[in-house]
C-alpha cells in the first residue's frame, strides 16, 4: 500500500522537550487493568451467570485515565483533532495562525474542565457522594478528570512554545515563515 497520501505516515513525529514515556507507561496500565478487569467479568459471568457489576466503576475510572492520557500525548506529538481540509486553503501566514487559534482552544477548553470538573469533586467531597456500586467516595474517581487536564494544558503550552519559537513548528512541512 503506498503512504503518499496519509500524513501519519509521511511525516516525521515531533519530538517534545519533555518525553511522554510517563504518559505512556501509565495509560498501557490503565488499559492493562481495563482488559483485565473486562475479560474478569466476561469468564465471571460465562462460567457463573454472575456479573461483577461492580467493576464497571473501576472500568469508567480508567477510561477516563486512558482517555486523558491520550489526549496529552496527542496534543504532545502534533496529533490533535482539527479540520486541516480548511486550514489547508488558507495561505501560509494564515495556516500559522490557525494552528495558534487551534492550540489557544484546546487550553482554554482543558482549562474549562480543569475548573468544572474541579468543582464537581469539589461538589462530590463536600456532600459525601458516594458510589453506587462499592460505595466509596466518589471523588476519588473524579479527580482524575481535572488533574489529567492539567498535564493536557501543559502539554498543549509546550506546543504552543514550541510553534512561536519556530514561528512556523509542526506545520513547517506546509508552511513558509513569515
Amino acid at each position: 500500500m503506498p503512504s503518499d497520501g496519509d500524513p501519519i505516515l509521511t511525516t516525521s513525529e515531533p519530538k517534545p522537550t519533555v518525553p511522554l514515556t510517563l504518559e505512556k507507561i501509565v495509560a498501557a496500565i490503565a488499559m492493562a487493568a481495563l482488559c483485565l478487569i473486562t475479560l474478569g467479568n466476561v469468564i465471571a459471568r460465562y462460567l457463573t451467570n454472575y456479573s461483577f457489576a461492580f467493576t464497571e466503576e473501576y472500568s469508567i475510572a480508567l477510561m477516563v485515565v486512558v482517555t486523558m492520557l491520550g489526549a496529552s500525548i496527542a496534543t504532545a506529538m502534533d496529533r490533535q483533532i482539527r479540520i486541516t481540509w480548511f486550514a489547508s486553503l488558507l495561505p501560509p501566514r494564515g495556516q500559522f495562525w490557525a494552528e495558534i487559534l487551534a492550540t489557544l482552544a484546546t487550553i482554554g477548553m482543558f482549562v474549562l474542565l480543569i475548573v468544572l470538573g474541579g468543582q464537581v469533586v469539589w461538589d462530590e467531597y463536600r456532600f459525601e457522594v458516594t458510589s453506587p456500586g462499592l460505595g466509596e467516595p466518589q471523588w476519588i474517581y473524579t479527580l482524575a478528570l481535572p488533574l489529567l487536564a492539567v498535564v493536557v494544558v501543559a502539554r498543549a503550552i509546550g506546543y504552543l512554545i514550541g510553534t512561536l519559537r519556530t514561528r512556523h513548528g509542526a506545520v513547517q512541512d506546509r508552511i513558509e515563515p513569515f
